[in-house]
């Protein structure tokens, strides 16, 4: 069964596909930037073939000739000085074996590292592309506008006025005509009874 969870979650990963979208995508992009490259050498092409056509062959084959002889007595001096210090050099190189090994790997992660991080920007332009292709992109700006905004203000409901207690105002009435003042019935909680089901 492991075997075709990791056949399944391969081939619904959509990353590759959106990786060769991506790269098709810059593909592209850098097509179009040839035309003006071709224009460009098309505009300095007949200022270097005169400047070829007028070079002299000799001139450029006495150049050559100088560095080459320069070349030439410059390898010799290394490749001597490198004989003469080769026998130092080789006890320093098998103390050095192992180091050089643990860089060598050092670098090969690290390489590693970049190239996944590489292909992963790459499809995540290629999924962008996509997107836009199908039109997805104006609704995907929509779901991130809609994430990002802050949800509106729920009307707060309207303060209820507190109850006033009536003023008592000296009148003439006699006492046995006026009413006691009503007085506030404290208020009841709601307590519900929590039923149990019976048991099965």
């Amino acid at each position: 069964m492991a075997i075709t969870d990791d056949l399944r979650k391969t081939f619904s990963n959509p990353t590759p596909l959106y990786f060769a979208a991506g790269t098709a995508d810059l593909a592209l992009q850098q097509a179009k930037k040839v035309p003006a490259l071709v224009e460009q050498l098309r505009a300095e092409a007949p200022a270097r073939i005169e400047a070829v056509r007028n070079t002299d062959p000799k001139a450029v084959q006495e150049r050559a000739t100088v560095r080459v002889r320069e070349t030439q007595e410059n390898l010799q001096n290394k490749v001597g000085e490198l004989f003469g210090s080769l026998d130092t050099d080789l006890k320093k190189l098998g103390e050095n074996a192992q180091d050089l090994a643990l860089r060598g790997v050092g670098i090969a992660a690290e390489y590693a590292v970049k190239a996944r991080e590489t292909y992963e920007k790459v499809a995540e332009h290629g999924e962008q592309a996509v997107r836009t292709w199908r039109g997805d992109a104006a609704e995907g700006i929509e779901d991130i506008a809609v994430a990002v905004e802050p949800p509106a203000a729920e009307p707060k409901p309207a303060p209820r006025p507190e109850p006033v207690e009536p003023v008592e105002v000296e009148d003439d009435t006699p006492a046995a005509v006026k009413k006691p003042a009503a007085k506030k019935a404290p208020a009841r909680k709601n307590t519900a009874k929590k039923t149990t089901p019976p048991a099965k």
